[in-house]
C-alpha cells in the first residue's frame, strides 16, 4: 500500500498551502458579501441574492458564513435560508469527505 505524500514534500506543501490560502480568502469574501447585504437591508438599497449567498458556503465558504450570519445578526432568523444553508453545508462536507476518500484510494 503506498502512502500519501508527504506533506514534507515541496509539491504537497505547497498545494496545502494554496489551499488553506483560498479558502481564508473565500470564507473573507463570504463574510464581505453578508456585511454587504446586511448594509443593503438596512438601507432598503439592493440585496446580495441569497444564491450568492448560499453559493459562497457551498464553495467552502460556509465557516465565514456562520461567524457572520451570528455576528451581523443576517439571516439567522429565515427558516427557509437556514434550512437551504444547512444544505449546502452537508453538501459540501459530502463532496469534500468524497474527494479525501478518492485521493486515499487512488494513493493506495
Amino acid at each position: 500500500m503506498t502512502d500519501l505524500p508527504s506533506v514534507t514534500d515541496p509539491t504537497t506543501a505547497w498545494a496545502v498551502v494554496a489551499i488553506v490560502a483560498a479558502l481564508v480568502a473565500l470564507n473573507g469574501v463570504t463574510v464581505i458579501a453578508y456585511a454587504l447585504d446586511k448594509r443593503a437591508a438596512r438601507r432598503g438599497a439592493r440585496r446580495v441574492s441569497e444564491r450568492t449567498l448560499l453559493t459562497l458556503g457551498l464553495a467552502g465558504g460556509w465557516p465565514g458564513a456562520i461567524v457572520a450570519q451570528r455576528r451581523l445578526r443576517h439571516k439567522t432568523r429565515k427558516r427557509s435560508f437556514q434550512s437551504s444553508f444547512r444544505l449546502t453545508v452537508a453538501l459540501n462536507l459530502a463532496i469534500v469527505a468524497v474527494v479525501v476518500l478518492v485521493v486515499r484510494l487512488a494513493a493506495g
